[in-house]
């Protein structure tokens, strides 16, 4: 079920290959045979903290957040901004 508002981007590159933030908006296999990769996540430290860690694809650790929903937040931003950034741009 998706919230109102909700959006999922997508890069479409000029072989043809889908770049995107999973999202349950789209069914990846509609644009055919998927390879679905992890490219961060979001866990609790010690402390109660959350930090999203983007180390899969070079990036950084963010945090420390006191909700989990606000490291997602942020590894989200970051994702849009440095995953899903056309090529030449």
């Amino acid at each position: 079920m998706s919230k109102a508002g909700e959006t999922a981007e997508l890069i479409i590159g000029l072989g043809g290959n889908v770049r995107m933030i999973y999202s349950e908006l789209i069914e990846p296999h509609a644009f055919g045979e998927p390879r679905i990769e992890r490219v961060s996540f979001a866990e609790p430290d010690q402390n109660g903290f959350w930090w999203a860690t983007l180390t899969p694809v070079n990036g950084p650790r963010l945090g420390p957040y006191l909700m989990r929903s606000k490291a997602v937040e942020a590894e989200i931003a970051w994702l849009k901004e440095f995953l899903l950034e056309p090529a030449g741009t």
